[in-house]
């Protein structure tokens, strides 16, 4: 579940942070001289009776107020001068800390945590930041709000997000393109327009894929109850009013829309972070988001292996224990993988176990800042990968 790029050679230069300003401080500064005059002095004459009195409040003011001492010795200026060095220093080491690793746009950051908190993704349509367990209900949530703004767009993603069976979906999608197809072709003929809800084949193949009665009713089609031939009561119709030329070309380009839907999939968050070079560069301590065991079973499997290891590499040939760890990768969902890079720096990322060798080397040169230029990545035991395999990373043994 986690492996660690021992290294990358690089035929690359990164472009390393700016060096650190350098911190000076003149600690000495020289008084003015101020030269009295002996004739000033000679020319002072005794002050008047109100100047003293003036004098005297002035003076009982000062004392009710002292000035603020003022530090002159060199003593206390080597200690100003050493708080202010102090304080430049730590908003230096600050600026130091959310720097980049050389080549990376990704800043670096303190490793004593090397690991993540969990598995998270981002809802693509508002970009939110989601757990596994918020997902699903963050992304319906998220497409009926789309209703506001494009009913044809948010039924279509309803259609195709809404439903786990993609045959179930394609059939559903292939009978209302017929309806449209028999509109177009007929446009006057009443019979195209009307929708029986209780037609088995309705019933069967559209009504029970969540979405489809929202699409029609975008395309125009609205609720009727309307007598039926040989019954009392009256029975439920979707009718499409007569529509222009135009109007039916519309048709058709709604049609197409919902023939290329996709599924609206919350995309995995790579959580791309760059650590400095730390002993515990190989710890792993993962959640339980990247299996699919729980923790018991994990807990007890572990036991079990611990115990028969030494037997089983006895008694295994190189087939069956190369078919068991493929067995094996299958237990995990995710993986987190570290790439080191040239300067030491640690580039970690979540994947997809199934994920493939590309998705790797993108992951790597959208963090780089001149990720146009060529690098190699070179997995455990020396094995060089090759961006152009659409080889998953369980197979590359990256998975384990």
């Amino acid at each position: 579940m986690k492996k660690f790029f021992d290294d990358i050679k690089k035929d690359i230069k990164f472009k390393s942070a700016g060096p650190g300003k350098k911190l000076t401080e003149d600690a000495s500064s020289k008084p003015d001289k101020v030269q009295s005059s002996s004739s000033a002095k000679n020319n002072r004459h005794a002050p008047s009776e109100g100047a003293q009195r003036a004098g005297a409040a002035a003076l009982a003011r000062i004392e009710h107020h002292p000035r603020p001492k003022v530090h002159t010795s060199q003593d206390a200026i080597r200690n100003q001068v050493k708080r202010e060095l102090e304080a430049e220093a730590a908003a230096l080491a600050g600026k130091e800390n959310a720097a980049t690793a050389e080549g990376s746009k990704v800043p670096v950051k303190d490793p004593t945590c090397l690991s993540v908190s969990g598995v998270y993704f981002t809802c693509p349509l508002t970009g939110a930041t989601l757990t596994k367990s918020e997902r699903e209900v963050h992304i319906k949530e998220a497409i009926f709000m789309r209703f506001e703004e494009d009913d044809i767009e948010a039924s279509v993603m309803m259609v195709h997000t809404f439903n786990k069976d993609r045959e179930k979906v394609k059939a559903a999608v292939d009978i209302i393109s017929k309806y449209v197809d028999n509109i177009c072709k007929n446009p006057t003929e009443e019979k195209y327009r009307k929708i029986k809800l209780s037609n088995k084949v309705f019933q069967d193949k559209v009504r029970s894929v969540e979405g489809t009665r929202e699409f029609l009713q975008a395309l125009g089609f609205i609720s009727i109850m309307l007598p039926v031939e040989g019954q009392e009561e009256e029975e439920e119709f979707l009718v499409l009013p007569e529509q222009s030329s135009d109007a039916l070309e519309l048709m058709k380009e709604r049609r197409d829309r919902l023939q290329r839907g996709e599924p609206v999939r919350a995309q995995l968050d790579r959580q791309p972070q760059v650590f400095r070079p730390s002993p515990n560069a190989q710890r792993f301590e993962l959640p339980q988001e990247f299996y699919n065991l729980t923790a018991e079973e994990l807990k007890k499997e572990q036991q079990q292996r611990s115990e028969l290891v030494e037997k089983n590499a006895m008694l295994r040939t190189k087939a069956m224990r190369e078919k068991e760890e493929q067995r094996e990768r299958r237990k995990y969902n995710y993986t987190l993988l570290r790439i080191r890079l040239p300067d030491g720096n640690l580039l970690q990322g979540t994947f997809y176990a199934w994920d493939r060798l590309p998705v790797l080397f993108g992951f790597v040169r959208e963090s780089l800042v001149d990720g146009w230029q060529p690098f190699e990545l070179i997995a455990p035991g020396s094995q060089k990968l090759q961006e152009s395999d659409e080889v998953a990373l369980a197979e590359c043994n990256l998975v384990s």
